[in-house]
């Protein structure tokens, strides 16, 4: 699996953790940044690299993390094609691939334990869109209105 993935300062170091985890399994991770610590960077610059990558690389997921995900989320979530959910529980990273084929999982590095954030990204990567069609039907609206601004 191919697998994109951007932090800020906030998220690096367990940026690093997630990308030794997913490389153990055998997934070919491609880190957006940053590179090094720097306590004044802009998660911007690196999440949306990381979703961009995802959007314009079918089949591929995307990661990006910082303090809280929020703002990481909001910043992926700006991107055409991509679908980013703020991910805090195995339940919620599990509906957001059943329910809204999830593209992105954002989390907030600040707010779990290492192995539940390496339990999320598991469960996230591993649970398939349902393909009900009241979710096609969803998201469907979605990226009409991100394509034409209009329902």
């Amino acid at each position: 699996m191919r697998i994109h993935i951007g932090s800020d300062h906030a998220g690096l170091e367990f940026k690093a953790k997630i990308i030794a985890h997913l490389q153990g399994q055998g997934h070919q991770v491609t880190d957006h940044g940053p590179h090094s610590f720097d306590p004044l960077d802009d998660y911007p610059e690196f999440c949306i690299p990381a979703a961009l990558a995802t959007a314009k690389d079918p089949g591929s997921f995307g990661i990006v993390l910082g303090g809280s995900g929020n703002g990481e989320q909001m910043a992926a979530n700006k991107v055409k094609g991509v679908r980013a959910a703020l991910v805090w529980s195995v339940e919620i990273a599990k509906l957001a691939r059943q329910h809204n084929d999830a593209n992105v999982i954002s989390l907030g590095g600040r707010m779990h334990d290492e192995k539940l954030c390496l339990e999320l990204v598991d469960t996230f990567l591993s649970t398939p869109f349902s393909s009900d069609e009241r979710h096609i039907r969803r998201i469907g609206l979605i990226s009409k209105y991100e394509e034409k601004g209009q329902l």
